[in-house]
This record gives C-alpha cells, sequence and structure tokens, in this order.
C-alpha cells in the first residue's frame, strides 16, 4: 500500500528536502504542497492524503489552526507536526488541534520517514522527551482523575489508557500486559469509543488533563 503525503511548510528549501527524503521511499507517494495553513486546508481537501507534514509557524494561517480544520474534516488525514521550535505550548497545541504526532525538522531522515509510517498506521508519535514534559506539566495541575472517566472503563481499559498516554506502542502495550496486540487494538477502540474520543492523540490529552498519569511513569 502507496500512503499519499502533503507537505506543507512556508519555505521552498524544506519542502524541497522533505521531498526528496519521502520520495526516495517506494510506499510514500507526494502528491501535494502548499507553503501556508490556509492553502494547506485547500490543497488536502483536494489531495485526499493519508498524512500530511505540518510545519507549525507559517504566515496567513499557522500550522496549528490549519491542523484544527483539517482534522475536523470526516475521513481527516494523519497530521505529523514539524517545527524548529521545541516548546511546550506548541506541542500542546498541535495535539490539542488533532495532530498526531511532532518532530523536529532537525530530525534525520529515517525518523522522519519512520513517523510517517507510525501515524499513518494509526498510532502516535511523541519523542520520550516530549511525553515527560507533558506528564510532569500536567501532573502539577491537573485535578484527580474523574470519577465519570474511571467510572466509563474497566481497570483493564484504564490501564491501557494509561500506557497509551505513555506513548507506549500497542506492540509495547502488549508486551507489558502479556496480551496479544489484537487485545490491546480492541481495548483501544472500545475506551476511544466510551470517551468519545477521536483518536489515540486526543486520549493522550485526557489521560494528562484529568490527572490520569503519575509523572513517576515519566
Amino acid at each position: 500500500m502507496t500512503l499519499r503525503v502533503v507537505l506543507v511548510d512556508d519555505q521552498a528549501l524544506v519542502r524541497a528536502g522533505l521531498r526528496m527524503i519521502l520520495r526516495a521511499e517506494s510506499d510514500l507517494n507526494v502528491v501535494a504542497e502548499a507553503s501556508n495553513g490556509r492553502e494547506a486546508v485547500e490543497v488536502v481537501a483536494g489531495a485526499g492524503p493519508d498524512v500530511v507534514l505540518m510545519d507549525v509557524r507559517m504566515p496567513e494561517m499557522d500550522g496549528i489552526e490549519a491542523t484544527r480544520l483539517i482534522t475536523a474534516a470526516p475521513d481527516a488525514p494523519r497530521v505529523l507536526m514539524l517545527t524548529t521550535f521545541d516548546l511546550d505550548a506548541l506541542v500542546y497545541d498541535a495535539l490539542r488541534a488533532g495532530a498526531s504526532g511532532f518532530l523536529l525538522k532537525e530530525a534525520p531522515p529515517e525518523q522522519i520517514v519512520a513517523g510517517v509510517r507510525t501515524v499513518a498506521a494509526g498510532e502516535q508519535l511523541l519523542a520520550p522527551s516530549v511525553t515527560r514534559r507533558l506528564i510532569e506539566r500536567f501532573t502539577l495541575q491537573a485535578p484527580p482523575a474523574t470519577a465519570s472517566v474511571a467510572e466509563q472503563l474497566t481497570p483493564r481499559e484504564l490501564e491501557v489508557l494509561q500506557l497509551v498516554a505513555r506513548a507506549m506502542t500497542n506492540a509495547e502495550i502488549a508486551a507489558h500486559l502479556f496480551v496479544s496486540e489484537t487485545t490491546v487494538k480492541t481495548h483501544v477502540a472500545r475506551i476511544l469509543m466510551k470517551l468519545g474520543l477521536r483518536d489515540r492523540v486526543q486520549a493522550v490529552v485526557l489521560a494528562y488533563e484529568r490527572g490520569l498519569v503519575q509523572a513517576s511513569a515519566s
């Protein structure tokens, strides 16, 4: 299966570099490009990509607002944020907007390629340093886990949600819990359905905000 990718960055040289990296892979196809967020929304609607590589800071409309609009559409593509700014506020705003991952532009080519494949497969992509900072930030200010969340999930589902929030993949969760990866996928699907969440990243944000992840988990 070939993954369709849209590149969004206001710098033509950055887009050219990303295009070269992705087109070297037989399963990745760059189908369109955009130079700002407003153009990105229009291009994505017409190109029907699987993944959007989205810059954060751009003229006319930034990548976070563009991501919010793109992911609100039915059958929305996954959005992987690329930025030179490793800032907490940007990470959190991007995840709240619906991004499935966050990478620095200085990441090596193989990491960018792997990131596209990871988010396309439905996994979230958060670097360990990003996950750690989010845990530290939100466990300091989050209220105790609300009964409404705990009451909607079984003990095992709550455990799976906490592991998802620690940026563990389905395979890693399966190994940790000594169950099959299919079982983990079933648990994740039920968690999303019960809590009315769109994807795993929304589950991550909710877990931090509701105090379901403790600082010692980092």
